[in-house]
This record gives C-alpha cells, structure tokens and sequence, in this order.
C-alpha cells in the first residue's frame, strides 16, 4: 500500500518521470538521434519514442511490458507509439507484453536500420554528421517542430498556415542567402543564424499546455 496517497491527481507529485523526460525531448530544438544496443524494456524504450530518428544493434531487444506487470504505458507512449507504428502494432505490443527483436523494431518501424554492434554509433554518428554539416539549424528546429506537432492537427489548414509563414520569414533570412549562395558556389554551407537568436516572431505558434 501507499503509505502518503496523493488524492488530488492533478497534483504535479502524480506526473511519471519517464512523461517529464519525454515532453522535454519531444520540446526539443535540436535534432534528436537514437543508438540502441541491447535490452530496452520499459521506459527504457519509451524514452526513444521522441528521438526523430532510432537505429539499433543486431543484439537489441524492445519491450513494452507494462501490462505483464499490472500497470499501463507511461513516458506519453500512448501518444508516440501508434503515430511510430500505427495503432495495430503498437497495441499488440503493449497488450501482449511481449519481447520482440531488431529486425521486428525494423519491419514495424521502430527503427530505421540495424546495424552490428561494432558499426553503430558511426551510422548515428553519421547522419548526425550530414544534418550538422550541411543544413541550417533554424531550419532543422522549425521542420522538427512543424512535423512532430503539424502532423497531429486535425485539418492540414493549420500547416498550410504555418509552412506559409515559415516560408515567408526564413526565405528572407542570412541563412537562406547563404543556401543559394552556397549552392552557387559549390562550396558547403556556412549558416549564419542561431537558434538561440534566429527563430521566426511567431515560434511558438502554440499555447504548452499544463498537467492538470
């Protein structure tokens, strides 16, 4: 038994952890990549669902075992999993419980690609390269932005809204000039603007909404 029950829910000692730790990634301004090697199970693998892009090792192992232990999904899984693997997957996996492999995690989606333990942190490491080398960090926070959150509107109105005044702002910015300039050039990019400085006016465009 609890010893100290909290009987008002909407009391911030209720939140979970795993769900504090996932809205901040899934907040995040950078690009967030996912090398997984081994057994992840639990919040062990919720905690990559807000990662834009998961890669694992032949040898890993996924796991969302909350219903063999009596409690349900935490982390805002119920909210990642099914727009990752579509509803049909990601209930099999959470009411069965069960273990499954990499190259499941492939074949459903979890993952992008598997790789031998001794080759993964270089295929991560290498697409962290190529975003880091050759695109503008505006760009990537905004399109990170736009597609975690615009995809969950419930009319494609609100996107063309704000790809509009995303294309408006940026395509004026020192970072678009140094794009074509660049590109003309045939040279690689050396973008100028900062995220810290360099987000369009009207980011953020929506209200963060409360536990309660």
């Amino acid at each position: 038994s609890d010893p100290n029950p909290v009987s008002d829910l909407s009391d911030e000692r209720v939140r979970d952890g795993g769900g504090r730790l996932t809205l901040r990634l899934f907040n995040s301004k950078k690009p967030l990549i996912g090398a997984c090697n081994g057994v992840a199970v639990g919040v062990g693998a919720t905690m990559q669902l807000p990662f834009d892009i998961r890669l694992c090792s032949d040898n890993a192992r996924f796991g969302f075992v909350f219903a063999r232990r009596g409690i349900t999904p935490e982390a805002a899984s119920s909210w990642f999993l099914p727009r990752l693997v579509g509803m049909q997957t990601a209930l099999e996996w959470c009411m069965t419980g069960r273990i499954f492999d990499a190259a499941e995690a492939k074949e459903r989606g979890l993952v992008r690609s598997v790789h031998p333990q001794s080759e993964l942190l270089d295929a991560a490491r290498g697409i962290a390269r190529e975003i880091a080398d050759n695109t503008s960090a505006v760009s990537v926070a905004m399109t990170r932005a736009m597609l975690w959150r615009l995809s969950a509107e419930p009319h494609p109105m609100m996107a063309h809204r704000i790809d509009s005044r995303s294309i408006y702002r940026l395509s004026r910015s020192a970072d678009a000039r140094e794009g074509v300039q660049s590109f003309l050039e045939k040279r690689a990019p050396a973008y100028p603007d900062t995220v810290g400085d360099n987000l369009p006016d009207f980011y953020p465009w929506w209200d963060e909404p409360e536990y309660r």
